[in-house]
């Protein structure tokens, strides 16, 4: 079988992504977190004081790296090109609603592949959530959604993110006491700095060269028949797979899993709003992270979008925990996809006229 280069690339960058996320959950990460975009904004918004929830306060390296790393690539490739002014303000509120849904389910799209390859059935529940998201997202893209044209932008704009990013970076190293940290929880799990700061780096600047985004891989099978995009998720689960069994971490089941729930209908649902949301955005959590990293002003406003979400999650008990989901999590799920569906109808609507 001839495999195209794009493909091993992909194939490559899923299989050194899958065995570092497992590495840093050896090294303290929770449990089938290695990465996660969702729980690690969380985190942050905790850290910077934006929610008061004891648990989940950390300013995490990875995500630092992960957009720095795309960042210093995309310079080193003269592919930072600053561009913006696709409707930011539709893509604040939808990213903030991606948020929501994927702390209802306890985790983003790469955390539920990672948890699937744990063991935990939770997550085969959620990315049926998921594809389905994806799935009634693209049938929006096929009626003409579409968020606008984004613009050259000076390289300030396209640079903003990433300096912010920097100095969150400067302060955990050698400012610490402006942020808050978890004493006990998931927040008070994590691996050394250095090592998860490097982590994010390699994945960030490997997610840079290769396009890679959960959604858009399910999104590119449905569309148009191409599989090339899933390769690299595929491969981050078998990668990770492998190397829980080898370390001994693969624990096959819905109970008991580490940071996790098994209110079956919202890890669905709450999955389905990420697949939903992330379609219309152009990409899923770390899509968005890397995109800012590159200079996409738009995606920057999805990444201050996710931390806004992360922030209403816990300040109005919309976050799951290990008991399961609530009720201000179920409404505002339900909420997400009403206010979602009703601004692509409205722009579909609006796009219409204009043609």
């Amino acid at each position: 079988m001839n495999i195209s280069t794009e493909k091993k690339s992909l194939m490559v960058a899923g299989a050194i992504t899958g065995v570092l996320s497992v590495v840093l959950v050896l090294l303290g990460n929770p449990t089938n977190m290695g990465f996660c975009i969702a729980c690690f904004y969380r985190d942050i918004a905790g850290a910077l004081s934006l929610h008061n929830a004891a648990v989940v306060q950390y300013a995490r390296p990875e995500i630092i790296g992960l957009l720095l790393g795309s960042f210093l690539i995309s310079l080193a490739k003269k592919e930072f090109k600053p561009r913006g002014g696709s409707s930011p303000a539709l893509r604040f509120v939808i990213s903030a609603f991606v948020m929501i849904g994927a702390l209802v389910f306890l985790g983003c799209p790469f955390r539920m592949v990672l948890r699937l390859a744990g063991g935990d059935l939770n997550a085969l529940v959620a990315l049926f959530g998921f594809i389905g998201g994806i799935i009634s997202g693209s049938l929006l893209l096929n009626k003409g959604f579409s968020l606008g044209r984004s613009y050259k932008q000076p390289e300030v704009e396209g640079g903003a993110i990433s300096v912010v990013f920097l100095a969150l970076l400067v302060v955990l190293l050698f400012i610490p006491s402006l942020l808050k940290f978890s004493t006990s929880g998931p927040g008070s799990l994590h691996a050394p700095i250095i090592i998860s700061l490097a982590g994010g780096l390699v994945v960030g600047a490997l997610a840079q060269r290769n396009r890679f985004c959960m959604a858009g891989g399910i999104r590119d099978v449905f569309l148009f028949r191409d599989a090339t995009l899933l390769t690299g998720l595929v491969m981050v689960f078998v990668a990770a797979l492998v190397m829980n069994l080898v370390t001994g971490n693969f624990t096959l089941g819905f109970d008991g899993q580490s940071v996790s729930h098994t209110d079956w209908l919202w890890n669905f649902l709450g999955m389905a709003l990420v697949g939903y949301g992330s379609v219309l955005l152009g990409g899923c959590p770390l899509r968005q992270t890397i995109l800012a990293g590159e200079g996409n002003s738009d995606s920057a406003m999805s990444v201050l979008g996710m931390l806004a979400g992360a922030a209403i999650s816990h300040n109005f008990g919309l976050a799951s925990s290990p008991q399961g989901s609530t009720t201000g999590g179920k409404i505002a799920t339900i909420l997400g996809f009403i206010v979602i569906t009703t601004v692509a109808l409205v722009v579909i609507q609006a796009q219409k006229k204009e043609a």
